[in-house]
């Protein structure tokens, strides 16, 4: 093994293993291996940067911008909500659901896909009386599926295929994906559907708080003014006037926190009693005790219509990280968090002081007339029927007729794909069908860093000789496997990285040597290459692997095990349907 080929394994293990320990952001940990590869002489000066410009950041960006517009149209959305009320058996809802989050899905970001069809699970849940937690995770993994249908479905299909043209001068094709996209998407959702009780049907009740569905353990802080009822009250006592619908968990008296609470405990006035229970639970005992839930009196003051509303941090949202406190969220966007829940976590912290993570559950209250604005804003999913909109129906069907121009331009190859896309992104701005403020906040911005830094580390892989290596070690493993041993092989370590990558950068890395393997075993790399995309894909074991299973965990009342149970077998019946499937399309 030579210097150059030693100094980029080097820097690939320890990228891996910074994204293991999860300390940095992914772009962070891939500016740090552009750094460390020009700092080793295995990226030239002058093809640090040359990433950035790839067809690829070109596709994503614009790609994120199409699905957002689209994301926006109240089509999918108005038909929903009539087959909510139409729908009332619990297989014919799940069919529809992930059915419809499977499609959607090929054509527009997976994790855009399903943020917009979780409300109406929910509402489907709270109407027929089940849990959501049936309903959420196969669509989470149905919308996995659906992103192996077209080129733009998922980030690791386009990669793919710009490795294709590198190789062989000729991409894969917008469509080029569907034969087996399709076929893993009928069969993932026959066993979705069949296998669906393999989830947790109880991990939590449909109660309501207004129009929002019910998230357990939500944990609050409540003041108690000087003439409240509960002054003077034990703290067993006011339980018992809340009916024990809450739990007190804390009490802060003179900025100091007693942790133990004993039922005898007296409550005096300007003390701060941290609650934690369910939403109507929080406000009756609010109510009864006279107390003020968290930043009442804040709100109070803007004497406007209010509401209150419930929604999910997505993974991608920029208050993860940052506390309530720390954000001034009441004096920079006018709303106030009056509680907060986490899927397998007691809340320990101060309210203000709690960090938001991905997938926590919070609730939030501010005026009528700017909540959805502002919820957007912040990255959050609402977790109840959104009937507001803006915009004129011609604006609502004009995003879906640009996506379907720019995706036939592509498939009939009038144009390529980056231009065509890029095209479409300019021209849903241009129309008024997402504002260029609201395009540049659908861009994933870390998401293209960690691209075009890592392009040159994975191409500095290549051109040490280290695929070749890799691939003629990975041949001597395969020695004496059919082709369809080989194809599993790559589709089984592509899935078996993913959880602890991000998907993009398990195929820039993967993608060089699964196409280096097939060429010394004497295949075409075609299979190989569409092994590596399907792995990529199809994380289903994690919720932190993938956006889209972190999203479902705090609504669906997930625990980290639960996603094996359900996405272990799921995992062994796309690697054992999927690889003839890919030769029967692909043959080597």
């Amino acid at each position: 093994m030579t210097s150059p080929q030693i100094a980029a394994f080097a820097i690939i293990f320890a990228m891996m293993g910074l994204f293991l320990w999860g300390r940095l952001r992914y772009d962070i940990v891939a500016m740090l291996a552009l750094m460390a590869s020009l700092a080793a002489g295995t990226v030239a000066p002058e093809d640090a940067f040359r990433g950035f410009s790839d067809d690829i950041v070109i596709i994503v960006g614009s790609a994120l911008v199409v699905s957002a517009a689209v994301s926006r149209s109240a089509l999918i959305e108005t038909a929903l909500r009539w087959l909510v009320r139409k729908l009332s058996r619990f297989q014919v809802q799940l069919l529809v659901l992930v059915g419809s989050v499977t499609l959607l899905s090929a054509l527009i970001k997976n994790i855009g896909a399903l943020a917009m069809m979780m409300p109406a699970a929910l509402k489907m849940a709270k109407k027929s009386g089940n849990s959501p937690s049936r309903y959420l995770m196969p669509m989470a993994f149905g919308s996995l599926l659906g992103g192996l249908i077209t080129m733009v479905g998922t980030s690791p299909n386009i990669i793919v295929s710009q490795v294709r043209q590198d190789l062989t001068g000729q991409p894969f094709k917008m469509f080029d994906y569907a034969p087996v996209g399709l076929g893993l998407s009928l069969i993932g959702m026959v066993f979705l559907l069949l296998a669906y009780r393999l989830l947790p049907a109880d991990r939590r009740t449909t109660a309501t708080l207004g129009e929002t569905v019910n998230i357990g353990n939500y944990a609050s802080e409540a003041t108690v003014p000087d003439d409240a009822p509960a002054v003077g009250k034990t703290i067993g006592a006011f339980l018992g006037m809340a009916d024990g619908e809450v739990a007190v968990t804390g009490l802060i008296r003179a900025d100091k926190r007693r942790q133990i609470t004993l039922s005898d405990t007296v409550i005096e006035a300007g003390d701060i009693l941290q609650l934690r229970g369910q939403p109507d639970g929080l406000e009756r005992a609010a109510s009864v005790g006279g107390l003020s839930l968290a930043g009442q009196d804040k709100v109070e003051e803007l004497a406007v219509k209010t509401a209150v509303i419930e929604a999910v941090v997505q993974t991608s949202a920029p208050v993860i990280g940052k506390s309530a406190g720390a954000m001034r969220l009441f004096e920079r966007h006018g709303v106030n968090l009056v509680a907060i829940a986490r899927a397998g976590h007691r809340m320990t912290e101060r309210l203000a002081q709690a960090r938001l993570q991905p997938g926590d559950v919070v609730l939030l209250q501010g005026p009528l007339d700017v909540l959805p604005e502002t919820i957007t804003t912040l990255g959050l999913l609402p977790l109840a029927e959104r009937e507001l909109r803006i915009g004129s129906v011609r604006r609502d069907v004009l995003p879906v007729i640009i996506l379907a121009v720019a995706m036939g331009l592509t498939a009939f190859g009038y144009v390529p794909v980056a231009v065509a896309f890029f095209g479409a992104a300019l021209a849903m701005m241009l129309t008024g069908a997402i504002s260029p403020e609201a395009a540049y906040e659908a861009i994933e911005w870390p998401i293209l860093i960690m691209l075009g830094a890592l392009i040159p580390v994975s191409g500095a892989l290549q051109t040490t000789g280290g695929t070749d290596l890799i691939g003629t070690l990975l041949s001597g493993l395969a020695t004496g496997l059919p082709a369809w041993g080989a194809v599993a092989l790559i589709m089984v370590a592509a899935m078996a990285v993913t959880p602890f990558l991000n998907n993009a950068a398990t195929v820039l890395v993967m993608a060089p040597i699964a196409a280096t393997f097939a060429g010394t075993l004497g295949f075409k790399p075609d299979a190989f290459l569409m092994a590596v995309a399907v792995g990529a894909g199809c994380d289903f074991l994690t919720p932190i692997g993938h956006q889209c299973n972190t999203l479902v965990m705090g609504p669906g009342g997930y625990r980290f095990g639960d996603y094996a149970r359900l996405g272990a077998p799921l995992s062994v019946l796309v690697v054992v349907l999927g690889t003839p499937l890919i030769l029967a399309v692909w043959p080597v």
